[in-house]
């Protein structure tokens, strides 16, 4: 799917009496859904959040930052190759910091892919152990951005 599909896609969405669309296409899956302010578009295998496998054990990150692992401890992974944000905007504060408690659903960042910018959420109730990616960062399918702990 190229950029002028995709906006043609989200003005025809917007005009529309649907909550939520969902369209594969080229190996490619869009969801454009109303009310949270959320814009995905990922590869047709998506992993958003990711238990951790159980172990006591840390991991290191390519970055140094260390990762916990148990399972006591949620990664939240890119869904999508992009550049990461902590903040709306710049100037502006990041949604979270290390040491926030944060509610399933909450978003916790952004990810700017293809000049689409995707809120991602966190997926399960806890507390903020490890910001891993750098803001304003690219960042990769599947990388760790956060390790929440539940």
């Amino acid at each position: 799917m190229d950029l002028n599909e995709i906006k043609k896609l989200i003005d025809i969405f917007e005009k529309s009496d649907l909550n939520e669309l969902e369209i594969e296409k080229d190996n490619s899956k869009v969801r454009l859904r109303k009310g949270g302010g959320f814009i995905e578009t990922a590869p047709a295998v998506r992993h958003a959040a990711v238990p951790a496998p159980a172990t006591p054990k840390a991991a290191a990150t390519p970055k140094g930052k260390v990762i916990p692992e148990g399972d006591n401890y949620i990664k939240i992974n890119s869904p999508m190759v992009g550049t990461f944000y902590r903040s709306p905007g710049e100037g502006e504060d990041p949604y979270v910091k290390e040491g926030d408690m944060v509610q399933k659903g909450q978003v916790l960042c952004i990810v700017e892919a293809m000049k689409l910018m995707n809120e991602i959420e966190a997926e399960a109730s806890g507390k903020i152990i490890s910001i891993v990616a750098e803001n304003a960062a690219p960042v990769e399918y599947d990388e760790t951005l956060f390790v929440i702990e539940k």
